[in-house]
């Protein structure tokens, strides 16, 4: 291992961050460290499409890191559990005019942990019958049946038991959520464990960009995955941006919502970037964005060396969302503010839920250009928000 690389291992494992690191082994990028939050291991979503619940919960985790509450695992699979009872809730309340399917949002967790408590990962990891690796494929098919028989019933005619058999399906593909648990020496309900963590919901607040809706108001965000049709707050795109720093510069995370479809994300190369010249990338084979496969393969000299990036501002990304080119695909958790030595550009440390097989042990750097262009909305801590900016968000 060169003295590189062995510095780049160095630093996902916690040590001091003061050495440049790379992206990939022979890269010319060169990254120095601005801002550093703590994190927890990266995991695996497998396949299934909870990528926003492994990616939430990891900004929670490192709050508590934060908060010095220890280092904890959470059930990412009790948040998608009752998840998928709320959206079926939610499916036959819309007449069956409404999107059931696995994703969701970043606030959906601050719901589910209010309304139901969580568990941490070693009582609840919703792998049953010896399975070791998450698949939701059978699960979804089979709840889909469901609600969308349950949906073309007769007005009047549904009581409480299809409410139950959703709930005997989950039980079936999950396992049943225990009631009590022993955790540390200690017993607990969910909800009790949850009070034990000391997070306070209403510390959090999603933040958005889109020319739309008006500045400084809270909207929905139309994206299919809004199954509980949550407002965010929208800000001018500078903004946005001056509360992703700013909340990096005060120690907090951020869970980070795009769409990771554009030619320059390669989770294969752990970069996200917006060449300025698409023909210095080239893809192989076909997307599978869906899972952890990180969709085609990507080629170029774009992975390899600095390049210059498109200029983003309000009307490009506005355009690509309006045009369906920015989509909501993936959420990750924003853990690191780097800056490349010789370009001088911000990059953000991105840790991301398709396990560790990557150059970066399951983590990438996203540019400032591709955060800009590409964030569908952020989930961050209050402090994040300077003062002067606050004042113009009323009710927060």
């Amino acid at each position: 291992m060169n003295k590189l690389i062995a510095l780049f291992v160095t630093s996902l494992l916690g040590y001091p961050l003061s050495a440049q690191i790379t992206n990939k082994p022979d890269s010319e990028y060169r990254f120095e460290l601005v801002h550093n939050t703590d994190k927890t291991a990266v995991r695996d979503q497998c396949r299934t499409a909870t990528c926003w619940s492994f990616s939430t919960l990891s900004f929670f985790e490192s709050e508590l890191l934060r908060m010095e509450k220890g280092t904890h695992d959470l059930s990412e699979m009790f948040v998608a559990r009752h998840a998928y009872v709320e959206k079926a809730k939610t499916f036959i309340r819309m007449g069956g005019k409404h999107q059931f399917e696995e994703g969701g949002e970043g606030h959906d967790i601050p719901f589910i942990i209010e309304k139901y408590g969580i568990v941490p990962e070693s009582i609840f990891s919703g792998l049953i019958n010896g399975k070791t690796r998450h698949d939701h494929s059978q699960l979804l098919a089979v709840l889909k049946s469901v609600v969308e028989a349950m949906s073309k019933e007769k007005p009047g005619s549904l009581g409480p038991e299809w409410i139950q058999a959703i709930e005997g399906i989950l039980d079936a593909y999950l396992g049943k959520i225990p009631e009590t648990f022993e955790y540390k020496g200690k017993t607990y309900t969910p909800k009790s464990f949850a009070a034990s963590l000391g997070l306070n919901m209403s510390d959090y607040v999603m933040i958005t960009s889109f020319t739309h809706h008006p500045f400084y108001q809270e909207f929905a965000i139309e994206v299919p995955d809004n199954w509980a049709m949550r407002t965010a707050w929208n800000l001018p795109l500078d903004d946005m941006l001056t509360v992703i720093n700013t909340s990096l510069e005060n120690g907090h995370s951020i869970a980070w919502a795009t769409d990771v479809s554009e030619k320059g994300f390669s989770f294969r190369d752990a970069l996200a970037i917006v060449p300025t010249h698409d023909s210095l990338i080239q893809k192989i084979g076909t997307d599978d964005p869906r899972y952890n496969s990180a969709g085609a393969e990507k080629k170029g000299l774009a992975f390899m060396k600095p390049s210059p990036e498109k200029k983003i501002g309000e009307i490009e990304r506005q355009a690509a969302f309006d045009n369906q080119l920015t989509t909501d695909d993936h959420g990750m958790h924003i853990v690191a503010k780097y800056q490349e030595s010789k370009t001088k550009t911000p990059f953000y440390f991105v840790k991301n839920s398709w396990g560790t097989e990557n150059p970066a042990n399951g983590y990438l750097f996203a540019s400032e250009t591709y955060v800009r262009y590409k964030t569908i909305s952020v989930l961050v801590h209050k402090n994040g928000i300077p003062p002067a900016l606050a004042k113009k968000l009323k009710g927060l």
